[in-house]
């Protein structure tokens, strides 16, 4: 198993080889390389070169790190046509990064909207059928997961997806700060998981309320019709995920992928908080 970090705490404070130093401190092995402004951003062209790439490099060889996978975001399901392609030539040009940094995993969302589900399905799909080869040629493997407001939200829904694009290099992304979105509030785990099955590769580590609770009333929103959704990354034991569920089952299902803290709340003390979700963690899967 891979236990990684997704180093977002560090994302707007620190330079990128400042963030590999400060992540090996922190004891992992692995970073989750996620959108950043100095390399790829969220939904914008990807803004580094080969000598930032092997600056990168060196850093990761110096500190003993290595990437688990390349994090990138870009609305390759949007609605707007443009939009769309744009995000085809970004991730394009991020296959070839990951490529160049001597990883064969890249991770992200289905990238549309909830407000617009049909046509942001067709342009997914249009989008992978230009994108498909590329990752095919490049040796790149691929993992996905729902997303509050996304056009896909449920787990259910992430799966049926991803069978219907028919790789087997594509994977399912859970990420437990999502959990009450992925089953409309219900948060059966073992439910949730034994329809995943093989697909389930990558787990991301956080926890959250659950925005269903007190009759629709957990959030107060006004106007009461705003189009607005809402959850947290929190340390692991703040919320209400059922984690003792979710380590259970995945033991039974000899969970053997990838691991993530995604924990994004506390940029004022990243290492309290990574001291805090990196025990629980190993803790409930068996590593300590």
């Amino acid at each position: 198993m891979i236990i990684a970090y997704d180093p977002t705490h560090y994302r707007d404070n620190t330079t990128i080889e400042e963030m590999v130093d400060k992540v090996a401190r922190l004891g992992y092995e692995y970073i989750e390389l996620s959108p950043r402004e100095d390399f790829c951003p969220f939904y914008k062209y990807p803004k580094v070169d080969k000598a930032k790439i092997a600056s990168l490099k060196k850093r990761l060889r110096d500190t003993g790190l290595k990437i688990s996978s390349l994090l990138p975001l870009y609305y390759w399901a949007g609605p707007d046509e443009e939009q769309r392609q744009a995000a085809v030539r970004n991730w394009k040009r991020a296959i070839e990064i990951a490529v160049e940094l001597d990883v064969d995993l890249m991770n992200s969302e289905f990238s549309g909207s909830k407000y617009n589900v049909r046509v942001c399905e067709e342009k997914f799909i249009k989008s992978m059928e230009e994108l498909l080869p590329v990752f095919e040629r490049e040796g790149i493997k691929l993992n996905l997961q729902a997303h509050p407001l996304d056009f896909i939200e449920t787990n259910r829904e992430a799966i049926n997806m991803i069978r219907a694009l028919d790789k087997d290099w594509i994977k399912l992304v859970y990420s437990t700060a999502h959990t009450f979105y992925y089953d409309d509030g219900i948060g059966d785990i073992e439910k949730m998981f034994d329809e995943a099955g093989d697909l389930l590769a990558h787990m991301l580590f956080a926890d959250t309320f659950n925005h269903k609770a007190a009759f629709g009333l957990r959030y107060i929103v006004n106007p009461p019709d705003a189009e607005i959704t809402i959850h947290q990354h929190l340390n692991i034991g703040e919320g209400e995920v059922d984690f003792a569920a979710i380590f259970k089952k995945l033991k039974e299902m000899k969970f053997d992928g990838i691991a993530t803290n995604a924990v994004f709340a506390y940029p004022d003390k990243p290492e309290w908080s990574s001291e805090v979700t990196l025990k629980a963690m190993k803790e409930g899967l068996g590593l300590l």
